[in-house]
């Protein structure tokens, strides 16, 4: 059984900001010019999509979330709903450009279909995502807290986390030339308790559980996390490993 993930703009800006902040190197891989039609996949509130259009760029974000869609409009960006395991562009993007979004389409293969169809020839695709090993400390306590409580964490487990090797395989596999990729530790500091991120990202796991029981078990996750992720002045850190790569459509 799994639920879905819902996206509140203000709770993701309050408590998950540090996502589009730290999305610098992706954009600086990604290296657009001015005048590239970018098709920026998972766009949330736009954020990053709109850094995008001050560069020059005219681009068209998509996400999954309603919600996200009508606050990346609100900015006055070019967004619109759109599972990314199912997108309907065909040949038409300079460069397809997501940042930590990947991880949450478990069905890797249609999503790089999709991508492919989307891009022109001689096209780049360039992400950052969660790799493997990322969240793993957090994952980690959320599944004990579930198990204890008689779920099956693996069925409400929301992400996908790949290796270096199973994602260029699948890039190599669909006709992409993978010109970098690589998994990179980033132990991010979070602007508050992880209570707040696990509220935000963790909808999955807290779910499957009686609304009256859910504030029990994240106060159980948070205690089991706080000798790993809590320092000992109170700032909290997560243990993220980023899946960044760059990958070409061959050229006609």
């Amino acid at each position: 059984m799994t639920t879905v993930q819902t996206w509140d703009p203000e709770r993701y800006a309050r408590n998950a900001r540090f996502v589009s902040d730290l999305g610098a190197p992706v954009v600086e891989l990604l290296a657009p010019r001015a005048g590239e039609r970018i098709l920026d996949l998972g766009c949330g509130d736009g954020a990053l999509t709109e850094k995008l259009v001050e560069l020059g760029c005219r681009v068209v974000g998509v996400d999954a979330s309603a919600e996200q869609v009508a606050a990346a409009r609100a900015r006055g960006l070019d967004a619109q709903v759109a599972s990314g395991e199912e997108l309907t562009f065909d040949d038409e993007f300079d460069a397809v450009f997501s940042n930590a979004a990947l991880h949450w389409m478990k069905r890797a293969d249609a999503v790089i279909d999709g991508v492919w169809r989307a891009l022109a020839p001689g096209g780049r695709f360039v992400a950052e995502c969660g790799g493997d090993g990322c969240v793993t400390t957090i994952v980690g306590a959320l599944s004990a807290a579930l198990e204890r409580r008689g779920h099956d964490a693996r069925a409400t487990n929301p992400w996908y986390f790949a290796t270096v090797a199973d994602y260029r395989a699948r890039l190599e596999r669909r006709g992409f030339v993978v010109t970098s990729i690589a998994l990179i530790p980033r132990p991010t500091p979070l602007p508050g308790d992880v209570t707040g991120w696990l509220e935000t990202f963790a909808e999955s796991f807290t779910g499957v559980l009686p609304a009256g029981d859910r504030a029990a078990f994240l106060a159980e996750v948070q205690d089991a996390l706080r000798p790993a992720l809590c320092d000992a002045d109170g700032r909290w850190t997560a243990d993220y490993v980023r899946l960044r790569f760059a990958a070409m459509k061959p050229a006609d």
